[in-house]
């Protein structure tokens, strides 16, 4: 094994990777030659090391040290560069992450980089600009695959320079994720002709803009668009004929969402707004996902008609100002539905009334029921526990596994559970989780190793809700049902 004995040890500090002199140049250092291996083989292997550990492995073998200087994935962040207070002494952490990215990136040699990963979240000045903009300068070149800033700064003014992904400089990009920036693609730009995935979260962009850039974008396959509030009208076009997944949620002042891409198959929309959908050619859709008031009775109305071959649904209401209607429409291929009534500003809800999904979806194999209120608003099985109703019965073969999330003792909700285990012959487990344990302690101890206190009528109803099930379920559960009930934490005895 050959080494060459030199003065000076690599830096390192409190696990800081510092590589701040070239270990080649200047005071000599310790360096191990590298196993007899070929050097494609150890670039290979380098590859796959954590960047700290590649780093540290440069620090020590001149094999590995050619490797990094063209070291095919970077991922920089406070987290992997080992930065803490007591790493960076009396600098910033910020100044010195910037310090540290900066040199590392004018020592990579620009060949062979396929991933870039850039997150900032701290300390951003539009001075800082430069060096975004010097790094981009480096990491886009023919062969870069991967993408991806992140200012967690919200109101970083950071543009992201556009003409760095022009005359063919992008074409080999594949993933581009933005964050917290502003991106503004013109017709000189066009797209990324091998871009598949684009993510962005709390960028500013126009809806014209990004149209612009997703003509010219025919390869890609997953759009993700996350609170960026510039967008009043999202058109889709329909050259994107490889687009299978579409989600946009929390884009404030969104008005309409126009898709003409003919296969999109999973479709995700959240946000408190209305937005008016046209979505196109829907019988290819598989998979849905809904967050906005009112989705649990236009579900059950409008779905099984427009989307009729789903096999996954999610939907999440605030309010509803309608039960879920009994009708004759039906899922024929929806395996997992997943339904969430959650918030304070829901009014008293007939749970019983979505026995409706049930009965819609003779294929179903597993049912996910989040009810948590933080004050319930329904009248009590307590207080009003004769003639509880009863559905008929339903034929499902296939349902297996039921979870309700925030059970209380809500008359209706008691109702819903008795007919799911009393009517669905092939179930098997039957989880209720009480809304004390939904709030796990573990989460919520402070520094005495006790839980906090929790809201009184929370406290309370999670003890009713037990009541309610020892009373009015378990007695009639069959023995080849499972039945698992998640109760209060001993720490919050009434």
């Amino acid at each position: 094994m050959g080494t060459s004995m030199q003065r000076r040890q690599p830096q390192a500090t409190s696990g800081l990777i510092t590589l701040q002199d070239d270990p080649t140049e200047g005071d000599e250092v310790e360096m191990y030659s590298g196993p007899s291996l070929p050097e494609d083989i150890l670039c290979h292997i380098h590859s796959f090391m954590p960047m700290r550990d590649a780093a540290r492995a440069a620090c020590v073998s001149h094999a590995f040290l050619r490797s990094w200087r063209c070291h095919s994935n970077l991922n920089f962040s406070k987290e992997t560069l080992g930065l803490n207070e007591n790493a960076c002494g009396k600098d910033a952490p910020g100044r010195v992450f910037y310090s540290k990215v900066d040199h590392i990136l004018k020592k990579h040699s620009g060949i062979g980089l396929k991933k870039l990963k850039i997150l900032i979240d701290s300390d951003y000045s539009a001075k800082d600009s430069h060096y975004l903009n010097n790094w981009l300068r480096t990491a886009v070149a023919p062969g870069i695959e991967e993408l991806t800033l992140i200012l967690v700064p919200f109101r970083a003014k950071y543009n992201f320079p556009c003409s760095l992904l022009s005359d063919g400089s992008g074409d080999s990009i594949q993933y581009l994720h933005l964050a917290c920036c502003s991106f503004h693609p013109t017709v000189t730009l066009g797209g990324l002709r091998s871009l598949t995935r684009l993510h962005l979260c709390l960028v500013r962009i126009t809806g014209d803009e990004l149209v612009c850039f997703l003509t010219h974008s025919p390869a890609l396959e997953r759009l993700e668009l996350r609170s960026c509030d510039k967008i009043v009208c999202l058109k889709v076009p329909r050259l994107l004929q490889r687009l299978n997944y579409l989600e946009v949620s929390g884009c404030a002042k969104l008005k309409v969402i126009e898709n003409e891409a003919p296969n999109v198959s999973s479709f995700a929309i959240g946000g408190g707004n209305t937005v008016q959908l046209s979505l196109g050619e829907t019988l290819q859709m598989k998979s849905l996902s809904m967050s906005r008031c009112g989705s649990i009775f236009y579900a059950r109305a409008e779905l099984p008609s427009s989307m009729p071959n789903l096999e996954a649904l999610t939907v999440h209401s605030h309010t509803e100002r309608a039960y879920a209607p009994m009708l004759r429409s039906k899922f024929p291929h929806l395996k997992r539905l997943s339904i969430a009534l959650t918030g304070v500003s829901s009014p008293a809800y007939d749970y019983l009334s979505l026995a409706s999904f049930f009965d819609a979806a003779p294929s179903l194999e597993t049912i996910d029921l989040n009810v948590l209120q933080l004050y319930m608003k329904n009248v009590s099985v307590f207080a009003d526990h004769a003639d509880l109703r009863q559905m008929q019965e339903q034929e499902h073969h296939k349902l297996k596994s039921v979870r309700i999330t925030g059970f209380s003792s809500a008359k209706s909700l008691v109702e819903l559970t008795r007919h799911i285990h009393e009517s669905i012959t092939s179930l098997e487990c039957l989880t209720l989780e009480t809304p004390q344990s939904s709030l796990r302690c573990s989460d919520r101890c402070n520094k005495s190793g006790k839980c906090s206190p929790l809201v009184e009528d929370l406290l309370m109803e999670g003890h009713r809700a037990v009541l309610a099930i020892r009373r009015f379920i378990e007695p009639k559960v069959p023995s080849t049902v499972k039945l698992r009930v998640l109760e209060p934490c001993g720490c919050h005895a009434v």
